[in-house]
C-alpha cells in the first residue's frame, strides 16, 4: 500500500530536498535507506550513527547518561545539521519523528517517508540484535506494541507511507521510488 498525501509537491521537491525515513525500530530504515540512496545516486546517512559520532559514545551510553530526553535533544540537533547539508537519504531513529520540533523541521524541509511493517515482522527483526536501549530487559513484542500505539499517529503525518513485508527490501525501495516519481 502506497499513499502519497501530497504528490505534486513531493515530486517537485524530490531532487532538492533530503528524503527522511521514519518508522519503528526494526522496520529496515537503514537497509532500505542505503538501497534507496544508491538508486537515486545520492548520499545515505543514518542519524543514529551520526549521533554516536557527535557524542563520542554509543546510543545506549547516551541513554544511560542523559536519559531519553537528553538523547532526543541531541538527535534533533544532529538531524537539523544533516538536513542543512546537501540532499541525501536520512534514516532516523524510531522516536525521532515523535519529537515535535524534529517532526516540524522534517515536514518543513524534507520529504518524509513512513516505512511501516506488521508487528510480527518487527519482533523477528529486532530479536536479531541487542543494541536497542528501549528493549533492554523487556519483552520486545510488548515494547513494540506500546511504541506503535504511541508513535503511529505521528508517523501518519509523513508525506509518503509504504509497507515493508518479509520479502526483499528492494520491493519497499521500489514502492518509495514509485511514490517519489
Amino acid at each position: 500500500m502506497i499513499s502519497d498525501s501530497n504528490s505534486t509537491s513531493v515530486t517537485s521537491r524530490q531532487n532538492d530536498r533530503p528524503i527522511v525515513l521514519v518508522g519503528m525500530m526494526g522496520v529496515g530504515k537503514s537497509t532500505i535507506g542505503k538501497m534507496l540512496a544508491s538508486s537515486l545516486g545520492i548520499e545515505f546517512v543514518d542519524s543514529d550513527d551520526e549521533i554516536e559520532k557527535a557524542a563520542g559514545m554509543t546510543i545506549a551510553e547516551i541513554f544511560e547518561r542523559s536519559g531519553e530526553d537528553g538523547f532526543r535533544d541531541g538527535e534533533r540537533r544532529v538531524i537539523a545539521r544533516l538536513i542543512s547539508e546537501e540532499p541525501k537519504v536520512i534514516a532516523t531513529g524510531g522516536g525521532a519523528f515523535v519529537n515535535e520540533q524534529t517532526r516540524a523541521l522534517i515536514k518543513e524541509q524534507c520529504i518524509s517517508v513512513w516505512i511501516d511493517a506488521d508487528l510480527d515482522i518487527l519482533v523477528e527483526r529486532v530479536a536479531r540484535r541487542s543494541h536497542r536501549p528501549l528493549l533492554v530487559g523487556r519483552d520486545p513484542r510488548e515494547v513494540l506494541t506500546e511504541l506503535s500505539v504511541k508513535r503511529t499517529p505521528f508517523y501518519e503525518q509523513a508525506d509518503i507511507h509504504v509497507r515493508s513485508d518479509s520479502g526483499p527490501h528492494a520491493r519497499t525501495v521500489n514502492s518509495i521510488l514509485e511514490a517519489l516519481a
